[in-house]
This record gives C-alpha cells, structure tokens and sequence, in this order.
C-alpha cells in the first residue's frame, strides 16, 4: 500500500492554528502508527480546480491512498480506522458503538460548537451576532450535559480509546477553556486524557510545523473589520 497523501493549509489565522481539520486525520494516522505524507495548499488554492477534483466543495483535508481518494474528515478517520488496528475495537458491536460516538461528536455536539465560531469570529461584526450568543450557548450547554452524564466516570466511551473518542475530544478542544466545556469536570478530564496521548501530541506538532506560508492579499483589512464591528457590538 503507497504512503497515504493529506492535503493541508500552509497558513491560517492564529484561532484556527490546531484545530483545522486535517488534524484529525494526522492524529488518527500516528494512533494507528501510518505514515503519511501531506501536500500544502496555500489559502484560495484550495478553491481551485486541481484541488476541487479531490475535494468538491473546496475544502480541507482530504486523504489519496494508491487509486482511493476520500473528503470529510469523519469519513477519513472511520477509513484509516478500518484499515489498521488501534481505533476500532476487533468485534462487530464494540466497532459498532464507536461509530456511533463518530456520529455523535459531528452530528450533534459538533454543529452548535461550530456556531460560537460565527458568532464570535466570522459574524463578529454583523448586528444580530452578539444577540445570538445566548442561545448558542443554550444549545451547547444542553449538549454538553448530555454528553457529560454519559460519560460519567469512564475513562473512555466504550472501553478502550477508540475513534468515537478521537472525534468527541476534537470537537470538544474546540471550546477548551470555555466556561462552557469546564463547568463539566469529568469532560475536562477527558479532554485531558485524549490529549496527553502521544500520537495527540505528535499530530499537533505535524501541523503547527507546517504553517509556513503567508496572509493571503485582504487578510489586515478583514481580521481588523471583525475586530472593530466585534467591538461595536
């Protein structure tokens, strides 16, 4: 089988540094122990037809393995954790549940979280984004309660590190330090624990390592509109 080939950004915004997607790609290839090469997009590059070939909606990452190309992150994992020992379990039910925590972490605790990054970031400037955030944050207070009672004093989900909790710990870093995430101790402990992991510490290094590149043209101007309309609000 040839090494597997991700694609990444070259350069991002300091929030977004640790938290672009194909991280969780490269935390699920050093778990299983894969070796992996990456081809470095530089912003608006990824819009283009070269890359839209591999991924139609202009995104990040994507995964080429010998004649197998693969977009969406969930979609990755699920693949490289079918592929190799280490993230799924070896019997039906066990791979089963941790699938399930997959679909969990992006369908339902991922898309409320995912709204704080409008609201705080990219809609920052508008007037309705401020008067959203209460609800927003309801949204995700219910998740997050859900998830925590679930949990309770496991270590993992369901047994074993598995993929469901590589995908439920990168959605929850998302809001790490958020009142939100620490009013759940035993969630901050988790988190913890899936990112004292080694393979964690080695997939985040990979890519803070490869964030060499440049601002695209428009980048001053944009972050400092943000920040002057988050200010107004």
């Amino acid at each position: 089988m040839a090494t597997p080939t991700i694609t990444a950004f070259d350069w991002v915004p300091d929030f977004a540094k640790g938290q672009v997607r194909d991280f969780r790609v490269r935390w699920a290839l050093e778990e299983v122990g894969q070796p992996y090469e990456v081809r470095y997009l530089s912003q608006g590059e990824q819009k283009g037809p070269e890359h839209r070939a591999r991924q139609p909606f202009g995104q990040v990452p994507t995964y080429e393995e010998d004649r197998l190309t693969l977009f969406e992150s969930g979609a990755i994992v699920h693949h490289i954790a079918s592929q190799w020992p280490g993230l799924f379990p070896d019997d039906a039910a066990g791979r089963a549940l941790a699938i399930e925590w997959m679909f969990a972490a992006l369908n339902t605790v991922e898309p409320p979280i995912g709204e704080l990054a409008y609201v705080d970031i990219f809609e920052a400037d508008k007037p309705w984004s401020k008067p959203r955030r209460p609800a927003v944050e309801e949204r995700i207070a219910s998740r997050l309660k859900d998830v925590a009672k679930r949990l309770g004093d496991q270590q993992w989900f369901n047994g074993d590190f598995s993929a469901g909790d590589l995908m439920m710990i990168a959605v929850l870093r998302i809001i790490e330090t958020d009142p939100l995430l620490t009013a759940h101790p035993n969630l901050v402990a988790y988190v913890k624990r899936g990112t004292d992991r080694p393979a964690f510490r080695r997939a985040i290094d990979a890519q803070m390592a490869g964030f060499t590149g440049s601002p695209p043209p428009g980048f001053a101007e944009w972050e400092a509109k943000l920040k002057a309309g988050a200010g107004a609000n």
